[in-house]
């Protein structure tokens, strides 16, 4: 297509053809210059629309670019909060083994300490979600134990969990790890 500056007489009469009855509201065709000014203002919208779609489509790349640099950076560091709970705990079983070398050591200070030291643990795990399992006297679920072995009982109903040899561990309600358990059976 020619111009629109440089269209000559013609050019203009072959794009009046083309129109093919373009009127206005007194159903009078268009004149060469309205035709033009149609022309450039719809030129200028289409220019105006296609910088906003290369702006879009920028917008949307930087956007896919932060969420993939943002998910990277949430795998990274995903244990960091999990870590700075564990190191109080690394630090007190470090006192204490030091205790256990001390002359005079009172055992049950040292008793008390690997007992704060458990609880310390204990909350840690909890802040990160994760559950223990101990199924002592409960029903044996497959999904969340496993069976050790069989004990022949009358004292407690079949299927009944006897002994926890391993407390299991869930993390947001999904198992890490089954408790390891004995199971009773009917004599």
């Amino acid at each position: 297509m020619p111009e629109k500056d440089n269209m000559t007489e013609t050019d203009q009469d072959e794009l009046l053809d083309d129109v093919g009855g373009v009127t206005d509201e007194a159903d009078a065709p268009l004149d060469h210059v309205e035709l033009t000014a149609l022309l450039v203002d719809a030129r200028g919208k289409a220019d105006e629309h296609w910088d906003m779609v290369v702006r879009l489509q920028a917008d949307l790349d930087n956007l896919r670019k932060r969420g993939e640099r943002d998910l990277a950076n949430a795998h990274k560091f995903a244990l960091e909060r999990f870590a700075g709970e564990l190191l109080p705990v690394k630090d007190s079983l470090e006192m204490g083994l030091a205790a256990f070398d001390a002359e005079g050591a009172d055992p049950a200070k040292l008793q008390e300490g690997v007992a704060l030291t458990l609880q310390m643990l204990t909350s840690a795990l909890e802040k990160s979600a994760i559950v223990e399992v101990n199924p002592q006297d409960e029903r044996f679920d497959p999904d969340f134990h496993q069976a050790m072995s069989i004990q022949e009982r009358d004292d407690v109903e079949p299927n009944t969990v006897v002994t926890v040899v391993q407390k299991g561990y869930t993390l947001n309600g999904r198992l890490i790890r089954p408790a390891m358990v004995i199971v009773s059976r009917a004599p």
